[in-house]
């Protein structure tokens, strides 16, 4: 099995030309602060057939340092950082309350892209945390009002009854409260463009935030 995974692994290619678009980009041309550029590459990533382009990593990390990731959504990107939603009582939110940072990455796969955040996470304010909820759909208030989230499920049949009334209650009732379901924003300190190259001259674009601007430097790839 273990050299049938290693030929699988031999055989994959990334970036087939056939459904990658390599595009060229000029760093030095970038735009001063991470933000405009990183809407740019969202947009681009969409219009290029990228599924679920708003979809990146979480990496967050316990209170004895240890390493966990997972894929969320994102919910907004401007001033107030790069924004994204959980329980409060969820592993990472957990990870949160004692370690107050992360790390965001996009991959964008159809145009050899990825975006890398990292910085402070804070926690917006309830009444804040509750309109981007009710904002959404009603699978998504449902998914809130079951609750319990990262807690040990005994078997499959409570999550049927706590969902199904969970939905009943979204359907009911759309302006019902999630208490512990709480809206984070990441303050970027440092945010990273990276462009494949077909020939892996892969172009990596760093900003570092220092003092009210940022520097903009290039990496080796």
């Amino acid at each position: 099995m273990e050299s049938d995974l290693h030929a699988l692994l031999r055989s994959l290619r990334v970036w087939d030309p056939a459904v990658t678009d390599l595009r060229p980009f000029a760093a030095e041309r970038a735009p001063a602060e991470p933000l405009p550029l990183f809407a740019r590459w969202l947009r681009d990533a969409a219009a290029a057939g990228q599924p679920e382009p708003h979809t990146m990593s979480l990496a967050t990390a316990d209170a004895d340092g240890l390493p966990d990731v997972r894929i969320v959504m994102l919910h907004g990107a401007d001033e107030r950082g790069w924004s994204f939603a959980t329980h409060a009582h969820s592993r990472k939110g957990g990870h949160l309350a004692a370690r107050p940072y992360a790390a965001l990455t996009f991959y964008w796969p159809v145009l050899g892209r990825q975006v890398r955040v990292r910085g402070p996470v804070t926690a917006a304010p309830p009444e804040e945390a509750q309109a981007d909820l009710h904002a959404r759909s009603t699978g998504a208030l449902a998914s809130a009002l079951t609750g319990r989230q990262s807690a040990v499920l005994a078997s499959p049949e409570e999550l049927a009854l706590a969902s199904e009334a969970a939905w009943e209650e979204a359907r009911r009732a759309p302006d019902t409260p999630a208490p512990s379901w709480t809206l984070y924003h990441l303050v970027p300190e440092e945010t990273e463009f990276f462009q494949g190259d077909a020939d892996r001259r892969h172009v990596r674009l760093r900003y570092r935030k220092q003092g009210e601007g940022w520097v903009r430097e290039l990496l080796w790839p």
